[in-house]
């Protein structure tokens, strides 16, 4: 059985980092990340990305060195990604802050509105409403990103996450500073906003999809009728989500809320766009009907 020779050169200035002997023709990449770190411990597999052409794609942990298109020598072309971060510890962080900053609102702790308001309760209906519903949906998330979710990617850059925090955080923050407010006024159409709450809480109950894997299929309903939208939608978690924070912004009438809704939308429907794609290049089979994130518009 031949061996490889690997060679590893830096992306940018093609100085040679590292060169393996005798690497096993079966060898992952993955594999010959971990030989890499033995020799350059400060860049662990995660910071790693090795491709075929410096400017080139990323090559896949489990792409096999003797099914690339290389030689008995391969050379191949290492950039750094920086400090990373496991993708749990990220969501983790990013639903946890809502949660607790909304509370610290509803709750209405000491320096938020006055002395005079400290530890106080709203007497309206809906704001007791609005933190259930609030408290629940980051909840549910907890528990999704610690039981349910399957990451194809581990980590992210370390980077990311004040980015992603910011955006949560700010948000819950500003949302619940109105909402929760002493002079805050329910909306004038108070029981019907208040059913489209409870609608929402609701939508949100079960997890729109089941635990995963790395495998990658065509998603297709099954005997969870929240699945069934992707009858018509290739991304129905993102459908709901949209759903679900119109219907608190209806419900609460705060245009913080609202607005979180707009860019959450855009934001959204980029990565439904973007899966959708995914979907149609890799199944040639694949149900040509749905659409990305709104049935027969988007």
């Amino acid at each position: 059985m031949k061996h490889y020779e690997v060679e590893i050169l830096d992306a940018k200035t093609r100085e040679k980092l590292c060169f393996l002997d005798k690497v096993e023709p079966h060898a992952t990449i993955a594999e010959i990340k971990n030989l890499f770190t033995k020799t350059h411990p400060q860049w662990y597999p995660a910071r790693q990305s090795l491709r075929l052409d410096p400017k080139g794609r990323s090559l896949k942990d489990e792409d096999v060195l003797q099914k690339l298109p290389v030689g008995t020598t391969a050379t191949l072309y290492f950039r750094d990604l920086g400090a990373q971060i496991s993708w749990v510890t990220v969501f983790l962080t990013e639903y946890a802050g809502p949660l607790f900053i909304y509370l610290l609102f509803y709750f209405r702790v000491p320096f938020i509105y006055g002395h005079k308001y400290d530890f106080t309760s709203s007497r309206h209906t809906v704001v007791s409403l609005a933190c259930i519903c609030h408290s629940f949906h980051y909840i549910k998330r907890l528990l999704e990103t610690l039981f349910v979710h399957r990451f194809s990617h581990g980590t992210m850059p370390l980077r990311n996450i004040f980015k992603n925090c910011t955006y949560y955080w700010g948000f819950a923050a500003w949302m619940a500073y109105y909402i929760n407010h002493p002079l805050y006024t329910p909306p004038s159409k108070g029981w019907w906003a208040d059913q489209v709450g409870w609608v929402r809480g609701v939508s949100l109950a079960p997890p729109v999809l089941p635990a995963g894997s790395k495998t990658r299929k065509i998603p297709y309903p099954t005997k969870n009728p929240f699945t069934w939208l992707f009858l018509l939608v290739s991304c129905p978690n993102y459908t709901y989500e949209v759903g679900s924070w119109i219907g608190f912004a209806i419900m609460t009438q705060c245009l913080p809320v609202a607005l979180f809704s707009l860019v959450g939308f855009t934001q959204m429907t980029i990565w439904a766009k973007g899966k959708h794609r995914s979907y149609l290049k890799e199944f040639r089979d694949y149900p040509p009907l749905r659409m990305p994130i709104i049935p027969f518009l988007l």
